[in-house]
């Protein structure tokens, strides 16, 4: 059998799979139908300080080859999850990665620290990308100093592995990534949702509520992709990928291209149970090939593990 662990900066994942923020509540939701522990980890839903509403609905779209969401990052405010989410997960062996929002950078700083200060959580994922919300997030995510200023300032006020989850909504991602990995970052994930637009064409008005929101699903999937590839010749930091990832198939691209885990997001909604599938079929792409160590496959397509220097430096 082969082993599927996964290092992850701090970390060793039990296996590569990660439950995506966003898509899989705060994990307790999924508890009687998954063994929660089964997963390498689990991505909560994006907190801030209080509590948020989100958009009104319309705010989820199908669209031909995966999703259209303008969420708004409804949740229920950190205060919240560490009293009534957290213990839960912790009961029943969740490695839990917790995604934070913030308007402001001392929102950032605070909604780390509160959770720095709880037992149980494994890491911090750094939403600095989220399409769909005018305030806050993409504002840092599409600036290298603001997306260096984050990181650097939440990295005075936890021990955590900090991880920013960085956008495909701009020019050169390897840049963001770079940025990330000098202000201190322990680890990146990529991509987040591309921004997007749908339009009904009998009432001739914008399908979503908020107008525009992020796309993500099997569409997204090669360039997602490429974003990882450009992004381990980068950077010597890990990698966590996403993007359309629906089979081991998608798993073991991901991890060629140069990903040290991966998270699953929309697919989850079409199958909650295809976790297991997955696993079974990593395994089984092991024994074809040989693969003793699923963390051997990390960046193969490089040709060396170790490159950190980018195909092309931006002018």
């Amino acid at each position: 059998m082969a082993d599927l662990s996964a290092p992850l900066a701090a970390l060793t994942l039990r296996n590569p799979l990660m439950a995506a923020s966003g898509c899989f509540g705060y994990g307790v939701e999924y508890a009687d139908a998954l063994d929660l522990s089964s997963l390498g980890a689990v991505v909560v839903k994006g907190l801030f300080l209080s509590e948020r509403e989100g958009h009104a609905p319309p705010r989820i779209v199908e669209t031909p080859a995966g999703m259209l969401n303008a969420i708004g990052l409804q949740g229920i405010g950190v205060h919240r999850f560490v009293k009534e989410r957290l213990p839960e997960l912790r009961a029943r062996g969740a490695v839990t990665i917790v995604n934070v929002c913030g308007v402001t950078l001392d929102e950032y700083v605070e909604v780390s620290r509160v959770l720095s200060d709880h037992e149980g959580v494994a890491a911090i994922e750094l939403n600095i990308s989220c399409p769909n919300i005018k305030a806050g997030g993409i504002q840092f995510g599409c600036s290298l100093t603001g997306t260096h200023d984050v990181v650097a300032a939440v990295r005075q006020v936890t021990s955590l592995p900090i991880m920013p989850k960085l956008t495909p909504n701009v020019t050169d991602v390897a840049s963001f990534a770079r940025a990330a990995e000098a202000a201190g970052a322990d680890a990146i994930s990529l991509v987040n949702t591309f921004l997007a637009m749908a339009i009904d064409i009998e009432t001739r008005k914008p399908k979503l509520t908020n107008v525009l929101g992020g796309l993500s699903g099997p569409a997204i999937r090669p360039i997602a992709v490429r974003m990882v590839y450009e992004c381990r010749q980068a950077v010597r930091i890990p990698i966590v990928g996403m993007g359309g990832i629906a089979s081991a198939d998608d798993v073991v691209e991901f991890m060629l291209a140069g990903a040290d885990a991966v998270q699953i997001g929309t697919a989850n909604f079409a199958d909650p149970f295809l976790w297991s599938r997955i696993l079974a079929d990593l395994e089984s792409y092991c024994t074809r090939h040989g693969v003793t160590r699923l963390a051997d496959l990390v960046g193969a397509v490089h040709g060396s593990r170790t490159s950190a220097e980018p195909a092309c430096r931006p002018s």
